[in-house]
């Protein structure tokens, strides 16, 4: 079983895309295949799963979702904010993370659920210190998935923690705008600060160049400055495509879509570059 975390710490670079498009082709190709969305604003799950993952005023978040996983790892501390209930414990000490898991409209794959209230548990989940449950709760899915993608929120925060913490390998989006390019050093330098202080066999597996205009200029510059400075730029890097919007708005990864599409050949050559597939 490999887990990856898709992470950067400024929005809008394309994680739940790079995360659910990856994870599609992994199901595709025959990976039993789990998405965890960590993100409160759920862009991973309603990708998927479309209005059924969907929440606002007159729609609650899906449920068994992981802020149901957290809440019921407080449950075990006798101090959950849902009330401190025998069942609820017992609950939390027989299932696993599975059991919070919804299967997509795609074979082989998963996805855990994202809750706007998320953001809620974290200083209860910080005072408690559950920073490790994430992790723990993945390591007994061995056997059960051959691979997990997790989708982070856009901040460096307890979730985003607990997600570095549980992964093999993380994968860095990146937009080549001028503003990231600085934003990465402080980004690698809390990936490995991470990797020192709770989990040696993180990886940095690869920065991830989305959105590249190869006719453009500046882009080329960009990269090639990042390339400079001996940082791991993947080499199939992801050209932009409105097909990527139809793909959002129709719930339905590329692979999928349109698989001859060359923004889908893009994310096959990425996926074969980081599987190491000839």
């Amino acid at each position: 079983m490999l887990t990856r975390v898709i992470f950067n710490q400024k929005g809008g670079v394309g994680k739940s895309s790079i995360a659910v498009n990856l994870a599609s082709i992994s199901a595709e190709q025959g990976f039993k295949t789990l998405v965890i969305d960590l993100d409160p604003q759920s862009n991973a799950s309603q990708y998927l799963l479309g209005d059924a993952a969907n929440f606002n005023g007159h729609q609650q978040a899906l449920e068994p979702n992981i802020e149901s996983f957290y809440q019921d790892v407080l449950a075990a501390t006798g101090k959950s904010l849902i009330g401190n209930t025998l069942g609820a414990l017992l609950k939390s000490k027989s299932q696993g993370l599975d059991a919070y898991a919804h299967q997509s409209p795609f074979n082989n794959l998963d996805v855990i659920v994202a809750s706007p209230s998320l953001g809620a548990l974290e200083h209860s989940l910080e005072t408690k210190h559950k920073i490790y449950k994430l992790r723990d709760a993945i390591a007994e899915l061995s056997g059960k998935y051959d691979r997990i993608y997790i989708d982070t929120p856009p901040a460096f925060n307890f979730f985003t923690l607990s997600a570095l913490i549980s992964a093999d390998r993380v994968l860095i989006p990146f937009d080549c705008d001028v503003f990231s390019q600085r934003a990465l050093q402080t980004l690698i330098e809390n990936i490995l600060e991470t990797q020192d202080d709770h989990n040696q066999r993180l990886e940095i597996e690869g920065i991830v160049v989305n959105q590249f205009q190869a006719q453009a200029k500046l882009p080329r510059e960009v990269v090639q400055q990042l390339k400079d400075q001996g940082l791991p730029i993947l080499n199939n890097m992801l050209p932009p495509s409105v097909i990527m919007k139809e793909s959002h708005h129709k719930n339905k990864p590329l692979i999928y879509l349109a698989p001859e599409h060359k923004l889908s050949q893009a994310y096959a050559a990425l996926f074969a570059e980081i599987e190491k597939i000839a």
